[in-house]
């Protein structure tokens, strides 16, 4: 109760603040009434899930094997961001959410890219982002105790939703916190002894990953449609060289052309590092924990960690 009174607070300076992290049209929900929470992609789809157990149907803007960068918002999408109870999305990540969010929310929203506190890119510049938050990297659940924060804020708005339930939701919050930050040990911990700390990826959406010791090269930018320069490939084959690095990693939600071709050309392996932007067909049975699992299970083979 005492995280749960911490983020109604922080919720209501937030508020007085003046600041977009939330909004709160909606006045409570009817007893009895089954909640309708929107999540615009899948880490926020998995935040909301544990948090509101049983007690609401959650759903996800973003198809299966979808890319949500590229995330266009039909009718039915815009119709169910007007009845839904509570809209958790990332201002900046996908514009067309964004907008529709902005035209047609009818109750409570939470904006994960204030509540995760986002950083800058590694590497510079940005492909895309709004005024808001143009220039910063949006793919924080790469940081287990910045999804954490996410999961906090959102039992905050759905116990001003649905009073009856708080206890519920923030014990609910309370254990995804617990499961996630027994992942940031495991990372910190699998990632404490490596022989090399440098990761060539597909696109820049690791860059969360540095607070563990490690040095992410992306071969494109932010979005992963983003196509590298020669002076890019050139300077990464130098560091593939350089670094003895053997493994080259590509994703499953886009073309793996970039990684194959700049692995072939300097005679390495390739391998999957899952952003975790979206599920596939070939992940559908995963959550969140367990590809941040097989993740860091690829990290510790490829950088010889002991």
């Amino acid at each position: 109760m005492k995280k749960l009174a911490v983020a109604t607070l922080v919720v209501g300076a937030l508020s007085l603040s003046g600041c977009a992290a939330f909004s709160d049209q909606a006045g409570p929900a009817a007893p009895g009434d089954q909640l309708h929470v929107v999540a615009a992609f899948y880490p926020l789809q998995y935040v909301a899930q544990r948090v509101v157990g049983d007690r609401a149907h959650v759903t996800n803007l973003t198809r299966p094997g979808g890319e949500p960068h590229d995330l266009e918002i039909p009718p039915k999408q815009t119709a169910q961001i007007v009845d839904a109870d509570l809209v958790l999305y990332e201002r900046g990540f996908q514009p067309a959410v964004d907008g529709a969010v902005d035209q047609n929310a009818g109750g409570r929203t939470v904006d994960a890219a204030h509540v995760a506190d986002l950083q800058p890119p590694a590497h510079g510049g940005h492909d895309h982002g709004t005024e808001d938050h143009a220039g910063l990297d949006p793919h924080f659940w790469q940081d287990p105790l910045r999804l954490a924060a996410v999961g906090d804020a959102v039992a905050a708005q759905l116990a001003t939703v649905a009073p009856a339930h708080a206890d519920e939701y923030a014990a609910n919050a309370d254990a995804l916190r617990t499961d996630l930050e027994a992942l940031d040990r495991a990372y910190r911990t699998g990632l404490g002894d490596c022989e090399r700390s440098t990761v060539v990826v597909s696109h820049d959406a690791f860059g969360y990953l540095a607070k563990y010791g490690l040095d992410m090269e992306p071969i494109a930018g932010l979005s992963p449609g983003a196509e590298p320069t020669p002076a890019d490939l050139v300077r990464l084959q130098k560091l593939i060289d350089t670094d003895g690095i053997t493994t080259v990693f590509s994703e499953r939600l886009a073309s793996p052309r970039l990684s194959q071709s700049l692995a072939d050309d300097m005679h390495v392996s390739t391998a999957v590092l899952d952003p975790i932007e979206g599920l596939s067909d070939q992940t559908s049975n995963e959550t969140y924990l367990s590809l941040m699992e097989q993740n860091l299970a690829a990290l510790r083979k490829a950088n010889r960690c002991h």
